[in-house]
């Protein structure tokens, strides 16, 4: 048995799950098929049955009330014929009390035990004059049992020719069912063929702009099939966006990079003929290289940054912005000595705690205060406030500069990698501070966002609730 299991589990392995649904289909359905033909059969059968033993229980009747005082003897004799009444003999229960004339229908052990009173009437079929007969056997009283017979082969042919329909009616239906199973495979696995022809058709080309065809609908009465297929193209959507953006990242990349290291490379080139320059040529070319090389290794680490999309949870604690934000504009105020800092702490916001990585979220606010550093005018101060409303459900910390602000058409894109504006082309950076910022910010479940700040200049806001990451 377990051989034979195993075998069918490899059969079933083989086949294509579009065959195996056409064949659980028709077999469904061709069983159905069958045994609604099966049941109709034995409920012909019992009516033919049914209506001819009625027939006999009136025969008798009729002639229990015609015959009530006659002896053991044959009453009528004529069922050979189909339009001939039933036949009917009186049989005694003593064997000694039987007439002269042999009887017409077989007696036999069981017609006595009617006729003495010990055996219920029941019904049998018997053959005479080369004829199938049905046979009632019932009391007559006194001590004698009636049996009367009809033609049976009507009934029997009747049977027969409903199996004969039936039979028919059955296999049509099993053709009919294998149709169907291959209709409904067919149709039912149509997205699933589109499915797997589209997957394949990604993975030969490595295209994920490739999208399976929708049927028309409401999105609330799609069928589960419809909804894979539609869950499938939302992800080849997120897919085809992470593959443009990673290319854009290393084609951004790569443009940035160049720069510095043609630099690095005039400045090692420049440095290896060092017996050529003089000393003060020397300390430049010198000095040169090590910012360059400074700026290259900030620039990977960034980029190694922002390829980390969540922070360790680890080194997740509970950190006071308020006194990491006091740390981090004290050392900004140690790197941009030019430039002025004004700190403020609303109410409630001294205490306020949030869970998170300090090294990350000191990070986001120098790249804030670094920006707004590098566009402040020198008499103006970046404003850096910190509030809390709600009690501490919601914490805002504000970054304000009084330099040239963002433009509009710029404002959408502030965050985005690499992207410098017009103005920011000159000066010193990545383009990719703001970017890690924002990363930064929603890994510890914030919101950072920026917009022209009333009376000149741009306002950066950190927006924390009341989770972290």
């Amino acid at each position: 048995m377990s051989g034979v299991r195993r075998l069918g589990a490899r059969w079933r392995r083989r086949r294509p799950l579009r065959t195996r649904l056409a064949l659980a289909a028709s077999a469904a359905v061709a069983l159905v098929a069958v045994g609604v033909c099966a049941a109709a059969f034995f409920v012909i059968r019992y009516e033919l049955l049914h209506q001819l033993d009625l027939s006999l229980t009136q025969s008798a009747t009729r002639v229990v009330q015609e015959n009530r005082d006659e002896g053991p003897q044959i009453i009528a004799g004529e069922c050979r014929y189909l339009s001939a009444p039933a036949c009917a003999q009186v049989v005694p229960a003593d064997p000694a009390a039987d007439p002269e004339a042999t009887y017409l229908l077989p007696v036999s052990d069981p017609v006595r035990e009617v006729a003495a009173g010990t055996r219920a009437p029941y019904f049998s079929n018997v053959t005479r004059f080369g004829q199938p007969l049905r046979m009632l056997t019932t009391p007559f009283g006194d001590g004698r049992a009636l049996q009367v017979a009809l033609r049976a082969d009507p009934v029997e042919k009747g049977v027969r020719r409903a199996a004969v329909l039936l039979a028919a009616v059955g296999g049509a239906g099993v053709l009919l069912a294998g149709l169907l199973g291959y209709a409904v495979s067919r149709t039912g696995l149509a997205p699933v063929a589109r499915l797997t022809s589209t997957t394949e058709r990604i993975a030969a080309t490595r295209d994920p702009r490739h999208r399976i065809e929708l049927p028309p609908g409401p999105p609330g009465r799609q069928d589960e099939v419809t909804r894979l297929a539609a869950s499938f193209n939302t992800m080849l959507g997120e897919l085809e966006q992470s593959v443009s953006a990673q290319r854009r990242l290393v084609a951004d990349a790569s443009h940035e990079l160049r720069t510095p290291l043609t630099a690095l490379r005039t400045n090692a080139e420049l440095l290896a003929r060092a017996d050529r320059l003089t000393p003060a040529q020397r300390e430049r070319a010198s000095g040169a290289l090590g910012r360059q090389i400074r700026e290259v290794t900030g620039l990977v680490n960034d980029l190694i940054e922002l390829a980390r999309d969540e922070e360790p949870l680890p080194l997740v604690e509970e950190v006071r912005i308020a006194e990491l934000a006091e740390h981090t504009v004290a050392m900004a105020r140690t790197h941009w000595p030019r430039v002025r800092f004004e700190l403020s702490t609303g109410p409630g916001a001294a205490e306020a705690v949030r869970p998170g990585v300090p090294a990350r979220l000191a990070r986001l606010l120098t790249n804030l205060l670094d920006n707004a550093a590098k566009f402040s005018p020198p008499d103006a101060p970046v404003e850096v406030a910190l509030n809390a409303y709600g009690g501490e459900d919601r914490l805002e910390l504000t970054v304000r500069d009084h330099g040239p602000g963002i433009a509009p058409e710029d404002l959408p894109y502030v965050f985005d990698r690499f992207y410098r504006a017009e103005a920011a082309r000159a000066l010193p950076g990545s383009g990719l501070g703001l970017a890690m910022a924002r990363q930064i910010a929603r890994a510890h479940g914030a919101e950072l966002a920026a917009r022209a700040a009333p009376g000149g200049g741009a306002m950066f806001t950190v927006t924390f609730g009341g989770e972290g990451p």
